[in-house]
């Protein structure tokens, strides 16, 4: 499997984990508000772990690809709406491109793999 999936799924996990550290550091928020940033940072912990060895456990992507759709499902209302928190929008869009290539790693090398064995 190519060395791109590594690095993309290195770039995920640092992108899990740049979105939840402000809010995880942010001492004026509640711990029981911060429950969303600790999931999210677990999933970049997924995501390292993954890079770790693409394709052997690429299948644990498929619980990135419904955790991030369900962030987009949930979220696009209230940014079609306009009632997001500021820079909802963007965040949602780096999930969908992660969201993209999960997929295509998923339904393209990792499949391909499974299919040879």
């Amino acid at each position: 499997m190519a060395k791109g999936w590594s690095w993309m799924l290195w770039a995920a996990a640092a992108y899990n984990w740049l979105i939840s550290l402000p809010v995880l550091l942010n001492t004026g928020i509640a711990a029981n508000d911060k429950v969303s940033a600790v999931l999210v940072a677990a999933f970049g912990v997924l995501y390292a772990i993954v890079a770790s060895n693409p394709a052997r456990l690429a299948s644990a992507l498929w619980a990135g690809v419904v955790g991030k759709l369900g962030l987009v499902v949930l979220l696009a209302p209230s940014i079609a709406a306009g009632t997001a928190a500021p820079g909802m929008a963007p965040v949602l869009a780096g999930d969908l491109l992660f969201t993209a290539a999960f997929l295509a790693l998923l339904l393209g090398p990792a499949r391909n793999r499974g299919e040879g064995q």
